[in-house]
């Protein structure tokens, strides 16, 4: 979550009148950015997590476990603590941040400065993670902890489910049969982002999730808990209009989105040349890791028969108006998705980018492009900018319509950081040292720090291997977007497949040594001893072209094909050599101590076993918790008092008192035993 500006935001039908003028002087500040750094080089490697927690309240009496609403509290004393800590900090001791969220139940803790490409950075990624989490906890109430938990699995019931109660009666800005108004940061932003994409979109927004059908389910299933005759506010007949779909899990509000947690990765790349290649080499892999890292099959009280949060966020955020989802007849664009949602167009210049792959429709504003295209920049990008500037700007604060264009970017942050896509691509920020870099956005957070910084790492070290091996993993966008549907689905991690690229080597592939050869690294000679890098690097040579001359030999749809997970982490015989033989490759041109590489490498072996089945996946496990809870009916009800345990038990394995040798590797040590570290 980025700053929060404090002024006065404007209703709808105020904001709306000055959505060109955002567009047009967001797209100047765009510019003036780019004139200004666009051959800005040699940046090094600086990266960051930003991990999301839910506070939870045990009533141990009630048998309930309740969202706790006291962030700001909460935070305002963090923040005090925090600066205390690093009254007399060394200066290469960074104490951790904590941030406000959507929801007023949501902590964002992030590392207090960038990760650097150094190894012993690497290898602190855990214990800055684990310290945060302690820190949180200290300052919490005796029955507060801090939880990594993706999707809250009674938000939104009858009854209470959070600490203290609010009724939903008084949600004006969602208008929600089910959230009270006070589930939401009071900050001026979070209320006028809900009311605004209501009143833009012309109804509340409508998601429905697919039941999971169990044995004692009624069929078909009519949700009672939905309080279908209300009468409060107009769109309170929308549910038994049409909005609630049988055998579904209605939800109406933007908080079941944006009330969910996440695990999300930065990384500053070395020019924007590299930004777009690493942006690009990343897209195909947003669904397979949302699959790896599933976490959350219940909502409202009732198992789902999906196993993610992704189509939840994206659904309640969707402003988009009736004709914008299609038959167009007066607005400017039908939009083929929510402004949350998988990328929708490849970037980078490189060779390996083939026409062909950009195959999805793309609505783009044809007067931005035309005029990025007037300024000197390529189709490629005026197209992704061109893109993102068909939406409105959803909240526009009075103080900043006016803005010196040279000095601010906040018109193109405004359009920018609602555009909440797997991937994003981020400019260097005004009167700041930080350059071009990628954000990677898809993955649910777990349960426990090892899990969180197992997945970190894995990502930064594949991001250096597209870059170092000049990796190919280009697939059509319309397969990554099958992908993300196929991510979702119950069991997808073990029981599914998806598109992926068969041959990964953009020029030739015969082991490691011939990848750095094409990386532009000069390939040894047996009796010369491989000089190895120190740290991880972040500039590299462009990608060079076929020896040949021939850049493509194959048609698009044979370059690509189905695959398991396992097959796509562990490889697939001789013919693909699997994600973790990428890393392992990569990480033999580090100079990596031993005691180093055994951590890694038990980073690695826990996602070599998650790929292959041998570990569950939370979302698994939780589902099995709840089924084979004593008080569980096989009705599809997430009752009060599996909640409460299931929460509970979640805390008890982060803690490292409850084993569950299913889910994580045996030797996992809890947060009883390792707090964590920042090296103070």
């Amino acid at each position: 979550m980025g700053l929060l500006y404090l002024g006065t935001p404007l209703t709808w039908e105020e904001a709306k009148k000055y959505a060109d003028h955002v567009r047009f002087h967001g797209i100047t500040q765009f510019l003036n950015t780019w004139d200004r750094l666009k051959d800005r080089q040699g940046d090094e490697l600086l990266w960051g997590d930003e991990i999301e927690y839910m506070v939870i309240s045990f009533d141990e009496v009630q048998k309930n476990a309740k969202l706790s609403l006291r962030q700001t509290e909460i935070l305002a004393k963090l923040n005090s603590i925090v600066h205390d800590i690093c009254a007399e900090c060394p200066a290469e001791v960074s104490v951790p941040t904590f941030h406000p969220e959507y929801g007023r139940y949501m902590l964002e803790s992030t590392p207090g400065s960038p990760y650097t490409g150094t190894i012993p950075d690497l290898l602190s990624v855990e214990g800055n993670m684990r310290y945060r989490r302690n820190l949180a906890r200290k300052h919490l109430k005796p029955n507060e902890v801090p939880l990594t938990f993706t999707s809250f699995p009674r938000l939104g019931v009858q009854g209470q489910f959070t600490e203290p109660y609010h009724d939903p009666s008084g949600a004006v800005s969602s208008h929600s049969l089910f959230l009270p108004e006070e589930i939401t940061n009071p900050h001026a932003r979070f209320p006028t982002l809900t009311a605004n994409i209501r009143r833009r979109r012309g109804s509340k927004v409508a998601i429905n999730l697919p039941l999971f059908i169990d044995t004692n389910t009624p069929r078909p299933f009519i949700d009672p808990s939905i309080p279908w005759d209300r009468s409060l506010y107009p769109e309170d007949s929308e549910a038994k209009n049409g909005a609630a779909l049988p055998d579904h899990i209605y939800l109406d509000a933007m908080g079941f989105g944006m009330g969910c947690c996440c695990l999300q990765l930065t990384f500053q790349a070395c020019n924007v040349s590299d930004a777009r290649r690493m942006y690009d080499g990343l897209i195909p892999l947003g669904p397979i890791m949302l699959a790896l890292t599933a976490a959350s099959p219940a909502y409202r009280g009732l198992l789902a028969d999906v196993d993610c949060r992704w189509n939840v966020i994206a659904g309640s955020v969707d402003d988009r108006t009736e004709e914008e989802r299609g038959p167009l007849k007066n607005d400017r664009f039908k939009i083929p998705k929510s402004r949350y949602d998988s990328v929708d167009l490849y970037i980078s210049n490189d060779w390996i980018n083939r026409p062909e792959y950009n195959d999805s429709y793309l609505p783009y504003d044809e007067g931005i492009y035309d005029r990025l295209r007037k300024h000197g920049l390529d189709d490629l990008l005026s197209k992704h900018m061109a893109h993102l500037f068909i939406r409105d700007p959803l909240v526009v604060f009075s103080e900043t319509i006016d803005q010196d264009d040279s000095s601010s970017t906040d018109h193109f942050e405004n359009i920018q950081s609602t555009n909440w896509q797997t991937l994003r691509f981020k400019p260097p920020p005004p009167k700041s040292s930080i350059g071009w870099r990628v954000e990677f956005r898809s993955m649910e957070v777990q349960i426990t720090d090892f899990e969180n910084a197992a997945f970190a790492v894995f990502i930064v070290l594949v991001s250096r291997a597209i870059l170092y091996f000049n990796l190919n993993f280009y697939i059509p966008i319309s397969k990554v977007d099958e992908n993300m549907q196929r991510a979702q689905q119950r069991d997808a991690s073990r029981a599914g497949k998806f598109y992926f690229r068969k041959n990964v080597y953009a020029v030739r592939y015969s082991g490691a040594s011939s990848a750095a050869s094409s990386s532009g690294c000069s390939s040894p000679s047996e009796d010369t001893p491989v000089k190895k890098d120190k740290k991880l690097r972040n500039c590299f040579p462009p990608l060079p072209r076929p020896e040949n001359g021939i850049l493509h030999t194959r048609p698009v749809e044979d370059e690509y094909e189905e695959m398991t997970m396992d097959e796509i982490f562990n490889g697939k015989g001789e013919s693909f050599p699997g994600l973790l033989r990428l890393v392992h490759d990569y990480l033999e041109t580090l100079d990596v101590g031993e005691e180093a590489s055994a951590t890694i490498e038990k980073y690695l072996d826990f996602i070599r076993r998650r790929a292959s089945g041998t570990l569950q996946t939370p979302a698994t496990w939780i589902r099995n918790f709840i089924r084979s809870h004593p008080s569980y009916r096989h009705d599809s009800v997430v009752a009060q008092d599996i909640n409460y345990d299931l929460m509970v038990a979640i805390d008890e394995i982060e803690r490292g008192i409850r084993r569950e040798p299913e889910l994580l590797p045996e030797d996992y040590r809890g947060g009883d035993q390792d707090k964590g570290d920042i090296g103070l």
